[in-house]
């Protein structure tokens, strides 16, 4: 069983909820509220899963309760643990493409509208 922590307007749980649905893997969905209660994400429950307090964060039951934080590394260990169908294309040119446009988004576009950042 996978389970997603994430917030519904966290633009990097959404790249992973894609992914989980591309792969059709079954999961089910945290709500971690970034705002209520002074934002979930600081509650020591959810420091004690994650103590970077961010979302997304996957846990997967199977693979003895692995956390994984960061969507980057999420699609990664997707797409290793759950190769087929397949995220990222077989040509190596294109696969970089991909791995590119995914930095630009996370790591250039991202920031600047992160709720962290804005505060």
């Amino acid at each position: 069983m996978l389970k997603l922590y994430g917030y519904w307007r966290s633009s990097a749980a959404y790249r992973v909820r894609i992914a989980l649905n591309l792969k059709g893997l079954a999961y089910r969905q945290v709500p971690v509220h970034l705002v209520k209660d002074g934002g979930q994400q600081h509650a020591a429950e959810y420091r004690a899963l994650n103590p970077q307090g961010l979302v997304p964060l996957l846990v997967d039951e199977v693979n003895g309760g692995a956390r994984i934080a960061q969507s980057l590394a999420i699609l990664e260990y997707l797409e290793e643990v759950f190769p087929v169908p397949a995220l990222l294309p077989d040509d190596p040119v294109r696969r970089a493409q991909v791995r590119a446009l995914a930095m630009h988004i996370a790591c250039d576009i991202h920031p600047l509208n992160n709720l962290r950042v804005l505060k």
